[in-house]
């Protein structure tokens, strides 16, 4: 292992190289001095050039930072990413087909770091049949110049599956807290670990370059040695920021890094709109130990309610980053979780909600079309590309999914635990045809998963026939307000009700008294009351 100079590492870097960025979204343990540093090379050199960047999870802070500082032409050749929702230079450069954009799962590319390390052929996973990811609709392109095909549908048992082809990987930008002299590599004030371990072997196995940014340095022999998460006999080069934040927002917080544990006043309480009384209709569908997924945008603020409320401890919130338990981030900060009870690696984490660990899952939507299948990955002029979406989206057991009716301008007001709507968006959200299927109604209700679709003046349902329109909020006509601005007619439930009225009063709701009355209903079956074994069985 040596230590250089940050430009000495970026000039290893050459034409049509393949560069594997580690670091998940608003700057958590991204290598931000080398990206910065390969933006400088290229402005002043015009080199190197043709470059496919490959990173699990989308890096920027939704405006100047992360990968989006590479947003040239000439420079990228091929973007492969979970998310471009946080780059959007790349994404113009994606709706101006200037680069070969794909968007493909953040759990696929992420467990991939692991079979590439194996050698192994690729990963095989169920996860993104049946939608935009899928050969037959596209294979996650999202540009017309993208014309390889990153994804094959292959058939194994007599089942589909899909294999996410693997990468050969020139060079590795990935990010630590510190290094001793040896090349060990701890995290400790990283807000999340990634994938850091698994893309050090697959570009170390197939004679590629590691290379990792640090904030310090340590002497030989003093770093505990189960703190280190990259050894030294994988990383090739060290290059020293002593400036790196843990976030782009966010210089430094010992909760991020699970150094302590904040009192839940202090998380805030969220303020009366929108947001909350969805969150708030949303968060009554947990129970006690209910292992969830917060996703980003609207879904987090149910960690905030959970506090708010006082049953935040009672269940367990995790993100696909890798964080368990405790309230997870939201805004550019969000993959990061304070109060945590565990971090692992992000493959792990999507092993056990590919597998169906999640209970419940909480996710946004852009748009819905009346079998229940959910658009969040392009839309209009932006293409977001579809992040962990997938992967828990399809597995968890049960699915809520959460946003506003109706999208741009819209304002509500409340009155005497009344919904009345001042203005109405100008875009609707429940339409007859999706711009891009991000995830597959009919075939989650095939396969038993039930779902609820939650927004500020209507819950529907969905069985395998589509939406049922079940809930209405006081004050809401359903005629007026809901079925016309819709491009499909759902059906009614012969049971519709009013959403609990509590939901649109500023006050708390004594939600936490409701949660833990009902019962735990993921216990193993041999735990539950009344529980007796099969007849024989041993």
């Amino acid at each position: 292992m040596r230590i250089v100079s940050v430009d000495e590492a970026v000039g290893l870097v050459e034409d049509g190289d393949t560069v594997l960025v580690g670091g998940s979204g608003g700057g958590h343990a991204v290598p931000e001095a080398l990206i910065i540093a390969l933006a400088n090379r290229f402005e002043a050199t015009r080199s190197p050039r043709q470059l496919t960047l490959l990173h699990p999870v989308g890096i920027g802070d939704m405006s100047t930072q992360g990968v989006g500082r590479l947003a040239h032409p000439e420079l990228l050749k091929r973007i492969v990413t979970g998310a471009l929702v946080n780059t959007p230079a790349i994404q113009e450069l994606a709706r101006r087909n200037l680069v070969e954009a794909y968007t493909l799962p953040q759990g696929a590319l992420s467990q991939l770091m692991r079979d590439m390390a194996a050698g192994r052929p690729g990963l095989l996973s169920q996860v993104g049949l049946h939608t935009f990811v899928d050969p037959r609709h596209g294979g996650g392109k999202q540009s017309e110049c993208a014309t390889e095909e990153l994804v094959e549908l292959v058939h194994l048992d007599g089942r589909e599956w899909l294999r996410y082809k693997p990468y050969h990987i020139d060079i590795a930008f990935l990010r630590g807290t510190t290094a001793d002299e040896d090349g060990n590599i701890t995290m400790e004030r990283e807000a999340v670990f990634g994938e850091m371990l698994a893309m050090a072997q697959a570009t170390h196995n197939v004679g590629g370059v590691v290379i990792v940014q640090v904030a310090r340095l340590a002497q030989r022999g003093t770093l505990p040695p189960k703190q280190v998460k990259i050894p030294g006999m994988l990383v090739d080069l060290v290059v020293l920021d002593p400036d790196q934040r843990q976030t782009y927002l966010t210089d430094y917080s010992p909760a991020y890094a699970g150094e302590l544990r904040i009192p839940l006043d202090q998380i805030p309480a969220l303020p009366h709109d929108p947001r909350k009384v969805i969150a708030r209709r949303a968060a009554m569908e947990l129970f006690p130990g209910a292992i969830c997924n917060l996703g980003a945008g609207i879904s987090t603020g149910i960690a905030n309610v959970a506090a708010e409320e006082g049953f935040l401890e009672q269940i367990v919130l995790t993100n696909e980053q890798g964080l368990i338990g405790g309230a997870p981030a939201s805004g550019v900060d969000a993959g990061a979780a304070i109060n945590y009870d565990a971090l692992i690696d992000q493959p792990y984490q999507f092993d056990f909600y590919d597998g169906g660990g999640l209970d419940i899952a909480f996710l946004s939507f852009a748009q819905v079309d009346a079998q229940g299948s959910v658009n969040v990955s392009r839309f209009g002029d932006k293409v977001i590309g579809i992040g962990g979406f997938q992967n828990i989206a399809q597995n968890a057991r049960k699915m809520v999914f959460n946003g506003t009716f109706t999208a741009g301008e819209l304002q509500i007001e409340w009155s005497e635990g009344e919904l009345h709507i001042v203005k109405e968006g100008r875009f609707p959200k429940f339409l007859q045809r999706l711009e891009q299927v991000s995830y597959n109604g009919y075939q989650a209700a095939r396969q038993g998963q039930r779902a609820l679709y939650v927004t500020e003046r209507a819950v529907f349902e969905r069985d395998e026939d589509g939406l049922i329109l079940a809930e209405i909020a006081p004050g809401i006509d359903p005629q007026r307000d809901v079925l016309a601005h819709m491009q499909f007619t759902p059906r009614i439930s012969p049971n519709l009700r009013e959403m609990d009225r509590r939901i649109f009063d500023p006050q708390p709701m004594g939600l936490a008294a409701d949660i833990l009355a009902k019962p735990r209903l993921n216990l193993p079956a041999r735990l539950q009351p009344g529980y007796k074994p099969e007849g024989g069985k041993r």
